[in-house]
């Protein structure tokens, strides 16, 4: 799908939407990005980008951006596990997702590629890997986030029934490599473990993907994507223990050893959540970072790979870019 017109890039400033935005720009496509006025925009170096200044809670702003665009690419969403105002969260990632559809709806956008998250999918009883068409609600999804993508995606998915909106959505699992900037939790785990700040862990799993295969998957989104389907982009299905341990091997360091209990951590979140409350600094550890951590968030790719041919690489490359970026950038001992 190669136009001269812009394609718009939201969220090209973070992690994943830098990944997206490069991508694109390395195809030839005119890319057009929306950043706020007070962005750090350290990932927007190196290729050329037209910037609109914008907010997804601005309306005016969001048609603007959208505006002689054929393809959007929704990446912006405010990623936290914890924050101070949940209603802020709620604006951004739902209500500025709708007005977002809205003014793409309004301009005639040829397609849409939304980037949800597995935070809005469901979750397997037993641990198998889950997949597109898993049982989930909003009332079995744990934190704010989680239920701020869900709710988001519905948002999307009402649209591609009710008014036609071009939408393809692609669910990452838990992205790492280089251009992790804030960091995202997950890549502030590797970052910790890598530089010997985790003593210890819980009983968990994840599924851990390179970020520049998640942004090839959004490109194949948009090529080969069916409207309104939704398609899972992972890489490798790791306990918790295996992650820390290719982390460990990577930057030359020994895994933790110590396997904590769930219960044992429930007190130190319940105080480090009333620190956060007091200090505005983003706790250690929280209650829904337990809760989640109850069940294994174990993904199958099996649905990209086969109608996008969607050929993710194995997490230990993932974690081997990662480790040597926050190297590079100061964030984890040489």
């Amino acid at each position: 799908m190669t136009t001269h017109d812009p394609i718009l890039v939201t969220g090209a400033t973070g992690f994943v939407g830098s990944a997206v935005a490069r991508a694109l720009a390395a195809r030839g496509h005119a890319v057009r990005v929306l950043v706020r006025a007070a962005s750090d925009r350290r990932n927007l170096a190196g290729f050329a980008a037209e910037p609109m200044t914008g907010d997804l809670t601005d309306a005016a702003s969001l048609a603007r951006a959208v505006a002689g665009c054929r393809y959007v690419f929704h990446v912006a969403a405010d990623y936290r596990i914890w924050v101070p105002d949940p209603d802020a969260m709620l604006r951004a990632n739902v209500e500025g997702t709708r007005a977002l559809m809205l003014a793409a709806l309004e301009a005639g956008v040829e397609r849409v590629v939304y980037c949800s998250s597995v935070a809005a999918l469901g979750l397997t009883k037993d641990g198998t890997p889950a997949d597109e068409t898993t049982p989930v609600s909003e009332d079995i999804v744990v934190g704010i986030y989680k239920k701020s993508k869900f709710r988001a995606e519905h948002a999307v998915l009402d649209l591609v029934r009710e008014r036609g909106l071009p939408a393809v959505i692609v669910n990452p699992t838990a992205p790492v490599g280089p251009r992790d900037i804030r960091p995202t939790p997950t890549g502030k785990m590797i970052a910790d473990a890598a530089s010997g700040r985790m003593p210890a862990y819980v009983d968990t799993g994840l599924n851990v993907v390179h970020v520049d295969d998640v942004a090839e998957g959004h490109i194949l989104a948009l090529e080969r994507g069916r409207i309104g389907e939704r398609y899972i982009l992972g890489s490798e299905n790791l306990t918790l223990a295996r992650l820390l341990a290719l982390v460990a091997a990577e930057a030359g360091r020994r895994p933790p050893r110590i396997r904590l209990p769930n219960a044992l951590l429930w007190p130190v979140a319940l105080a480090c959540e009333g620190l956060a409350n007091l200090t505005g600094i983003e706790p250690l550890v929280t209650r829904d970072h337990l809760r989640m951590a109850r069940k294994t968030m174990f993904f199958s790719s099996a649905k990209a790979i086969a109608e996008l041919g969607y050929a993710p690489r194995p997490a230990r490359e993932a974690v081997a870019d990662a480790i040597a970026w926050f190297r590079a950038n100061g964030m984890v001992p040489r």
